[in-house]
C-alpha cells in the first residue's frame, strides 16, 4: 500500500481536532477540516491565523510561509468534503454513536482506498472497525494535547487492521516530528492507560479525606518531578472526560483500580467538569480560566495551629545515602547535627560523604567555601545513640525493617530528653507501630524525605492518631527552616507519593506480562505523552526492584485490592537477582564500572 497521505481530512474541530490540522498543515499537507459548528471552524481558522502569527513574530517562519499554511487549511460543514481525502482522522466526541454515525457516512464518501483513523483514547477501535466497509483501513491515531507541542502518537491497530495502513500513518508521524508507538486495541492505549488508574486513584484519596488537594498534587509533583498534579491534571482534561475513560477501562479490565471514584461523578454531575466550567477539583477565574482562585476549600494559614517546639540541634541516625543526605541539608540550614552511627568508624564515613557532596556543591557554584566550612563544622559524628541525649529532634533514618526500627527507637526513647521530637524517615512502614515502642508515642513521627534528600524538596508528614499537635506543628516549622515542603498525611501505606507511585510502575510491567507493549514503548509513551522525566521501567531500575517489590506486598497487604498484587514479572526478576541498576540488570542490563 504506497498512499501519500497529501490531502487529509480532520473530522471534529474541537481543541485536539483544530491542533491536529495545525500540525498537519504546517507540515506542507492539504487539510481539510470538516465541522457542524460553523462557529467550532472559525475559531479553529482562527486558532492557526494565531499561532502562526506568532511564529512570524519569532522568526520561526516567514510571512510568506505563513501564507501557504494558511492556504492549505479549509473548512466545511459536509463530511462529504472528505471525498478526496488519502486519510481521515476524526476527533469526535467519545460515543460509539457518533463515531459510527461518522465512520458509515464516511465509507459513503471516501475512496476505497483511504484510510479511516480514531482519535480515540477509551473506544474500542475493533467494535468501530468492525461496522466499517473496509475494517482493513480502520485503525487508531492517537495524539495528545496539545497537539502541535506534544511529541507522542499513538498508533492503534485492531485484530483487522493491514499492516501497510499502520506503516503509511506510522511514517506520517515521523514526517510531522512526532514519535510513533505501536500498540493494540485496549481502553487507555498505553498512556491514558497507565495516566487515568494514577489519575482515579488520586481522585480517591482525595475523596477519602486522607490529604488536601493541594498536598496531593505538590507531593506528585515535588516527589516525581511531574509537571502537574494530578488533580490539577484532571481539571485540565476534564472529569467527564475522565469518567467517561474510565468507564471503558473498567467495562473491559473489571479491575476495581478503574471503577471511577465517585466524586468523579458527583462533580461531573454537577457540571464542574474542571478548568472549561471554571471550576472542578480546584476554583478558576472563569469558564476556561488557567489561574487558580481561592475558595472555601483553599487552606488558610496559621489559623488555629499548635505552636511549635524549638528546635536548635538534630540528630541523625544512620550511616547510608539518606542518613548522610539528611545530615547535610540540616547542617547546611544552621542546625547543630549529631550523626550517629553504629560505631565510630561507620559515623566518620558517612562524615566523610557528606563532605565530598559539599565540594561537589562548592565545585558547580552552589555553595561557597565557607558556608561548606560552617555547615561541615556543625556535624559531630558519634558511634553510638548516646550521642543524642541532648538533641530537641531525633531522625531515623535505617534499614527499612520495622524490628531494627523499633529497637532504634526504644533506645533513643531511653537516651533523648523529655520533650524531644523522634521520627523516622520510614516509606512503607507503619508509624504508629514504631511509636508504640517507646513510652511517649505522642512524641513520635513521620518525616519522610526523598532520595537524594538534598536535592528533593518534598517532606512527607506523617501523624498517627497518637501524635501531639505541637510535635506536628514543630516538624512543619523545621521543614520551613530547611526549605523542604511539607504536605500532610495520614498514617497508611505508601502515605501519597508511593501509594500513587507503585500501582503505576506495577501496572506497567503488567503490560509487558501480556505483552501488549515493550518496555521501550511504554516508556516512551509515558515520558513523551504523559510529562513523565524517567518512564516507569527507567525508574524502577533506579529504584531497586526489590525496593519496589517490598512497596508494593505492603501495598497489597494493606488495602487488599487485588489490583494491587504485585506483577508476577517483578517478583521473578526480584528472585533472578535482577534488582536494577545496582546489579547491572534489571528490567535492562547496564554496564558495570
Amino acid at each position: 500500500m504506497d498512499t501519500p497521505l497529501s490531502t487529509i481530512a480532520v473530522v471534529g474541530l474541537g481543541t485536539m481536532g483544530t491542533g491536529i490540522a495545525e500540525v498537519l498543515s504546517r507540515a506542507g499537507h492539504e487539510v481539510i477540516g470538516i465541522d457542524i459548528s460553523a462557529e467550532a471552524a472559525a475559531r479553529a481558522v482562527a486558532a492557526l491565523e494565531s499561532s502562526t502569527a506568532r511564529a512570524v513574530g519569532r522568526g520561526r517562519i516567514t510571512e510568506e510561509e505563513r501564507g501557504d499554511v494558511l492556504a492549505r487549511f479549509r473548512t466545511f460543514d459536509d463530511l462529504r468534503a472528505a471525498a478526496e481525502a488519502e486519510l481521515v482522522i476524526e476527533v469526535v466526541p467519545e460515543s460509539y454513536e457518533i463515531k459510527q454515525q461518522v465512520f458509515r457516512e464516511l465509507d459513503e464518501v471516501v475512496s476505497p482506498t483511504t484510510i479511516l483513523a480514531t482519535g480515540t483514547n477509551a473506544l474500542s477501535v475493533t467494535r468501530l472497525a468492525a461496522e466499517s466497509l473496509r475494517p482493513e483501513r480502520v485503525l487508531g491515531l492517537h495524539f495528545f494535547n496539545p497537539a502541535p507541542a506534544m511529541k507522542l502518537v499513538e498508533v492503534v491497530s485492531s485484530v483487522l487492521t493491514a499492516p501497510p495502513a499502520v506503516e503509511a500513518v506510522t511514517a506520517l508521524a515521523r514526517s510531522l516530528g512526532k514519535e510513533p508507538v505501536a500498540v493494540g486495541d485496549r481502553p487507555g492505549f498505553v498512556a491514558d492507560g497507565l495516566l487515568f488508574g494514577y489519575l482515579n486513584q488520586a481522585a480517591a484519596m482525595y475523596e477519602a479525606n486522607y490529604a488536601s488537594r493541594e498536598d496531593i498534587d505538590a507531593a506528585m509533583k515535588l516527589g516525581c518531578g511531574l509537571p502537574m498534579g494530578p488533580l490539577a491534571l484532571l481539571d485540565l482534561i476534564g472529569i467527564d472526560t475522565a469518567r467517561t475513560v474510565l468507564e471503558a477501562m473498567y467495562t473491559e479490565s473489571r479491575d476495581r483500580l478503574h471503577a471511577p471514584a465517585p466524586v468523579l461523578r458527583q462533580l461531573s454531575d454537577a457540571g464542574l467538569t474542571g478548568r472549561k466550567a471554571g471550576r472542578g477539583f480546584y476554583t478558576y477565574d472563569s469558564a476556561g480560566g488557567q489561574t487558580v482562585v481561592p475558595d472555601a476549600l483553599t487552606p488558610r494559614e496559621g489559623t488555629g495551629a499548635a505552636a511549635g517546639r524549638a528546635v536548635r540541634s538534630v540528630g541523625v541516625a544512620g550511616s547510608g545515602t539518606m542518613a548522610s543526605g539528611i545530615a547535610e541539608v540540616f547542617a547546611k540550614a544552621g542546625y547543630d547535627v549529631v550523626l550517629a552511627a553504629r560505631g565510630q568508624e561507620k559515623a566518620d564515613a558517612a562524615k566523610a560523604r557528606i563532605a565530598k557532596s559539599l565540594e561537589r556543591s562548592v565545585a558547580k557554584g552552589r555553595l561557597t567555601d565557607g558556608a561548606r566550612d560552617e555547615a561541615l563544622g556543625r556535624i559531630t559524628a558519634a558511634g553510638s545513640l548516646d550521642a543524642f541525649a541532648d538533641v530537641d529532634l531525633a531522625v531515623e533514618a535505617v534499614a527499612e525493617d520495622l524490628a531494627v526500627k523499633q529497637q532504634l527507637f526504644r533506645t533513643m526513647d531511653k537516651v533523648c530528653r523529655p520533650g524531644a521530637v523522634l521520627a523516622t524517615t520510614t516509606s512503607s512502614l507503619p508509624v504508629v507501630a514504631i511509636a508504640r515502642a517507646t513510652s511517649r508515642p505522642q512524641d513520635v513521627i513521620g518525616m519522610h524525605f526523598f532520595n537524594p534528600a538534598p536535592a528533593m524538596k518534598l517532606v512527607e508528614v506523617v501523624r498517627t492518631v497518637l501524635t501531639a499537635d505541637d510535635v506536628h506543628a514543630t516538624v512543619r516549622e523545621v521543614c520551613a527552616k530547611i526549605r523542604k515542603h511539607p504536605v500532610d498525611c495520614g498514617d497508611r501505606a505508601g502515605f501519597i507519593v508511593n501509594a500513587l507511585l507503585f500501582p503505576y510502575l506495577n501496572n506497567a510491567i503488567k503490560m509487558v506480562e501480556e505483552h501488549y507493549a515493550s518496555l521501550d514503548d511504554i516508556d516512551a509513551a509515558m515520558k513523551l505523552g504523559g510529562g513523565y522525566p524517567m518512564g516507569p521501567f527507567e525508574l524502577l531500575d533506579v529504584v531497586g526492584l526489590d525496593v519496589s517489590l517490598a512497596i508494593e506486598k505492603v501495598l497489597h497487604n494493606e488495602f487488599r485490592d487485588p489490583g494491587l498484587a504485585p506483577a508476577p514479572l517483578l517478583e521473578h526478576l526480584v528472585a533472578a537477582g535482577c534488582l536494577g541498576r545496582k546489579t547491572g540488570r534489571g528490567f535492562r542490563e547496564y554496564a558495570r564500572r
